[in-house]
């Protein structure tokens, strides 16, 4: 059995390093907004997060689906088109998503 001693104390270390590593960024704002590094990850980080998560998702989809991979190469290519033509993310996700959907769900196309 643990000792209460022990467990508050644990609580208390615990409470205290989440709370300083929510305030971090707070913190650390004036830094960050002047530093290069933070200026070129913000550029490209967001990319390549999103390029690797849809590499992920288009392998697992594409293992499940026995149509083969055409609904989600053409899904992903209109979403690059119309992310291109209209520099909007949201319409581009919404529009490849609902297209998707589409292609996955109506008979005419599985």
């Amino acid at each position: 059995m643990i000792d209460t001693v022990y467990a508050l104390w644990a609580i208390a270390v615990m409470t205290v390093v989440t709370v300083l590593l929510r305030a971090l960024p707070f913190l650390a704002a004036p830094w960050l907004k002047r530093s290069p590094l933070v200026l070129q990850l913000g550029r490209f980080l967001p990319l390549a997060i999103m390029t690797l998560l849809l590499l992920d998702t288009l392998r697992g989809s594409m293992a499940g689906n026995p149509a083969g991979a055409w609904q989600e190469l053409v899904a992903i290519g209109v979403a690059i088109v119309l992310q291109g033509r209209t520099r909007q993310p949201l319409l581009s996700i919404l529009v490849a998503t609902a297209l998707y959907v589409v292609f996955r769900n109506v008979p005419l196309f599985a």
